[in-house]
């Protein structure tokens, strides 16, 4: 007897891989129908094999708590999330797009600033951001990239309607994650890869060294490039480690790197000084250079500012990007996209309401028990409120964070985001996702993952999918053929 009934599987929202009516939608029959051969004890040994597999393969992420730091597995559930490819093309351009003005208006307000003088972009709200670089202004990036990776998160309304919900530019993190559940797909499930409808995603790592290699500032040579950690204690560190060794280049921390007198970046090696052309860094902006910013640290290089300036080492991202990774400029990216393209977002912002603005934040006071409240800055699902699942005391704590601070919060309807079926200790269940693609943007050619790292919430009912928050993730599938 199959130990998966998906007879009784029933969704709230818009779902996946199931229709209404209990069929599988035309794009996951396949899965559907493969898994419902297995038997219990079928299904039992491939969540072992995947949680073999996951521990051979030292798949880990960092949790901070009161007990200092913890690694953990990777939380992996073998049942993907599926989407035809015609649906994936759409979502590609739409990224491609948004990227694209995303670049051109980082790069107009580190100089120009035309956005603002037409009156499109606040002036208060670019004053009051907390990620714009002063130190940045009148730099001129390599084909005036800014934002080389960025991973904006998807999510589906109950109608099936896809939305941006937000843009990591700044260190945007997930993608070895993304790699990795494919691994560990095709040992869970191989005969599902073998007829060829679901596209590959094992081009990432080329794709961005060929992206990187063509920020160099020496093209005429082949360029010397690293990605630069904080070091082992990051939260991170075990995705820039698989990148560096995924790309054939160097992983160093700032200590291993030096600015000579003649405003160049060299690393130290056991043959002497070489030169650095491309810096993959994965330090936050304030860290990365004690001459520039903090003066404190000693996770940097001395004077990387002053090379980058003189056009001698490129840095991916640049510092400076996230003025635009920031949850309140969010809720203009679509005046964004039609003030330097000239069209409409073709994937829509989830609908946003603004504390800095009068009339928005009182509705938002008055509406906190029906909405999700984020501050502008925070990632990784800290410091926000999700009003339906919150208390009278920390609803009055918010509104008093808002009121001494309206610049730093928005919020949003709280979407009945879409689920997918998930094996969860009590049997099948529909659990909410979402979605974070990975966009490249090398000036000539932007280059979308195909699908990205899909997180899902393991708590019944729970709309946080961050694997800090106890969230799991899943392979993503990108099927030809098959379509709704």
């Amino acid at each position: 007897m199959a130990s998966i009934d998906w007879s009784g599987y029933r969704s709230t929202s818009y779902d996946e891989l199931m229709a209404d009516g209990g069929a599988p939608r035309p794009h996951a029959a396949d899965l559907v129908q493969h898994l419902s051969k297995l038997s219990e004890a079928e299904v039992n040994e491939l969540k072992t094999t995947a949680e073999i597999a996951i521990q051979v393969m030292g798949i880990t992420f960092t949790v901070y708590s009161d007990a200092g730091m913890i690694d953990r597995a990777w939380p992996f559930d073998i049942i993907p999330r599926i989407i035809p490819a015609a649906e994936w093309r759409r979502a590609e351009a739409g990224l491609e797009q948004r990227v694209r003005a995303l670049n051109l208006f980082i790069d107009d307000l580190y100089h120009d600033q035309r956005i603002v003088k037409d009156g499109v972009f606040p002036a208060e709200l670019l004053s009051e951001s907390v990620n714009f670089r002063p130190q940045c202004v009148g730099i001129s990036p390599p084909k005036g990239i800014w934002a080389h990776i960025c991973g904006s998160d998807l999510v589906r309304d109950k109608d099936g309607t896809l939305y941006v919900l937000e843009d990591n530019l700044r260190i945007p993190s997930g993608v070895s994650y993304m790699l990795e559940n494919r691994n560990v797909s095709k040992r869970v499930l191989p005969e599902l890869f073998e007829g060829g409808r679901i596209l590959p995603v094992d081009d990432y790592p080329a794709q961005l060294y060929d992206m990187l290699a063509a920020m160099s500032p020496r093209q005429e040579a082949e360029p010397r490039i690293v990605v630069m950690t904080p070091g082992i204690f990051n939260s991170a560190y075990f995705e820039h480690a698989f990148l560096a060794q995924q790309m054939g280049v160097e992983l160093v921390e700032g200590s291993d790197l030096i600015v000579g007198s003649d405003d160049k970046v060299y690393m130290r090696t056991i043959d002497g000084l070489s030169q650095v052309d491309v810096i993959y860094r994965r330090v936050d902006d304030l860290f990365i250079d004690p001459e520039a910013f903090n003066p404190d640290s000693v996770l940097g290089v001395r004077g990387l500012i002053r090379a980058w300036r003189a056009g001698n080492v490129a840095l991916c991202n640049a510092p400076g990007a996230g003025v635009a990774d920031d949850k309140v400029v969010y809720a203009f990216v679509p005046k964004i996209i039609r003030y330097y393209l000239g069209e409409d977002a073709l994937i829509p912002n989830v609908p946003s309401y603004l504390c800095m603005v009068d009339a928005e934040r009182e509705y938002v006071l008055a509406n906190l028990d029906k909405l999700v409240v984020k501050p502008a800055n925070e990632s990784g699902g800290y410091g926000m409120l999700v009003g339906p699942h919150s208390t009278e005391a920390q609803r009055r704590e918010f509104a008093a964070r808002i009121k001494a601070n309206p610049r730093n919060y928005m919020a949003q309807p709280t979407l009945t985001l879409s689920t997918t079926p998930t094996l969860c200790e009590d049997g099948l269940g529909a659990r909410h996702l979402d979605l974070r693609p990975f966009i490249l943007s090398a000036g000539d050619h932007t280059y979308v993952t195909t699908g990205g790292l899909t997180r899902v919430a393991l708590v019944k009912g729970s709309l946080v999918v961050n694997s800090s928050q106890g969230g799991g993730s899943k392979d993503t599938w990108i099927v030809e053929g098959g379509e709704d």
